[in-house]
């Protein structure tokens, strides 16, 4: 079993922060760096305060977030065998052939072939823009097979669809030798594991999700795979891993107290709560984070809210414990198939301290992940 592993950067604030942690990448020897695509941040900019968050005496808001191109352009000198990933973007504000040649472009300034991870697009980032946002799948759908066209050659280029229409469309572009860039599918539903399996090379769920979960939902992808054509091993099994990590299990869970980590319990679905035995404040219908639009939420609503969180509900959004612990954790999933664990340091939101702390993990995690992998599978 091959195991890479790589760390997000959020791409909100200071850019030397995000330079930071891609030299800790590629200190720690990671494959992967990827930065996020918002237009608005998903922590609400109402309550955004010291009393919220440490990080809010540096950073007055939470919305300033930085466009992923220019900064994957910017880092890109700095990079070296780190390759670097978009997760995700979205056809919605952007067409296909804009994202292909983004994607293009960047092959030319990286040692490695870039990642496109592309999704359905959230919607905080298009309804607020007037971007369409309905029959978000389908468009999706579409533009896999532009981009396929796109990275498959110059063209030109025919394609009659519903909501992208090319006529002798050309991409005179090419990718370097071996950097044609590689698409990963953000994806949660059936639907949209089928199209990671048919048109993608990677699997990118942001969901966190149990091991049993993960086996079955990386199953669809392979299945679709198989009745495509393709080879099923050869789709990355990534996934988003956000990690709450401290000293020893009892200081971990502490972490879990602090209001940034007790909002990612308001990213998860309504069906999550009624699960654990409660009702969602934002509804019964809510579907979770790719439906919230945080800059609507008045402070009192934040409030609310937050007051409502079950404390065994936030600890489901986030792998937690001691390094030891959330090694054992991350190696379930890897026994469930994961092959690309992407570690989100979400414990860095809780203090100076525990940001220095989960930085330092990130390095020992990710040398355990590559080094003690057993053939069995499972992590020594």
């Amino acid at each position: 079993m091959s195991v890479d592993v790589g760390l997000v950067w959020d791409a909100v604030g200071d850019i030397a922060g995000g330079r930071g942690l891609l030299e800790t990448a590629r200190t720690a020897g990671l494959d992967t760096f990827l930065v996020f695509d918002h237009l608005i941040n998903v922590f609400p900019r109402q309550a955004w305060d010291t009393d919220f968050s440490y990080l809010a005496a540096a950073l007055p808001t939470p919305d300033r977030c930085l466009d992923f191109a220019t900064v994957l352009g910017n880092f890109a000198p700095q990079a070296g065998p780190v390759r670097l990933a978009i997760g995700v973007t979205d056809p919605n504000r952007r067409h296909p052939a804009v994202l292909a040649q983004t994607a293009l472009t960047l092959a030319q300034l990286t040692e490695r072939a870039p990642v496109l991870g592309i999704g359905a697009g959230a919607e905080e980032n298009l309804r607020p823009y007037g971007v369409p946002h309905d029959r978000k799948v389908s468009r999706v759908e579409e533009a896999l097979q532009i981009l396929r066209m796109f990275f498959d050659g110059e063209g030109p280029h025919d394609f009659r669809g519903e909501f992208f229409t090319l006529d002798q469309a050309l991409m005179g572009l090419p990718a370097p030798e071996g950097r044609t860039p590689r698409i990963w599918l953000g994806g949660n539903r059936d639907r949209m594991l089928r199209l990671a399996g048919r048109y993608a090379d990677g699997w990118l769920p942001s969901e966190l999700m149990t091991p049993e979960e993960y086996a079955r939902r990386l199953g669809v992808v392979r299945a679709a795979a198989v009745a495509a054509g393709r080879d099923p091993d050869g789709i990355v099994a990534a996934g988003g891993v956000p990690i709450v990590v401290a000293e020893t299990d009892a200081a971990a869970h502490a972490l879990l107290r602090a209001k940034p980590l007790r909002f990612l319990a308001l990213h998860a679905g309504a069906e999550s709560w009624r699960a654990h035995g409660f009702a969602h404040p934002f509804g019964e219908d809510y579907r979770g984070l790719v439906e919230l639009l945080p800059h609507r939420l008045t402070r009192a609503e934040v409030d609310r809210a937050m007051a409502a969180v079950p404390d065994e509900l936030v600890a489901e959004q986030v792998v937690v414990g001691s390094r030891e612990t959330v090694l054992k954790r991350i190696g379930e999933l890897l026994d469930a198939g994961m092959r690309h664990p992407m570690l989100i340091p979400a414990s860095a939101m809780a203090s100076p301290e525990a940001a220095g702390f989960t930085i330092e993990s990130v390095g020992w995690l990710a040398e355990r992940l590559r080094s003690a992998s057993t053939p069995e599978g499972g992590v020594a």
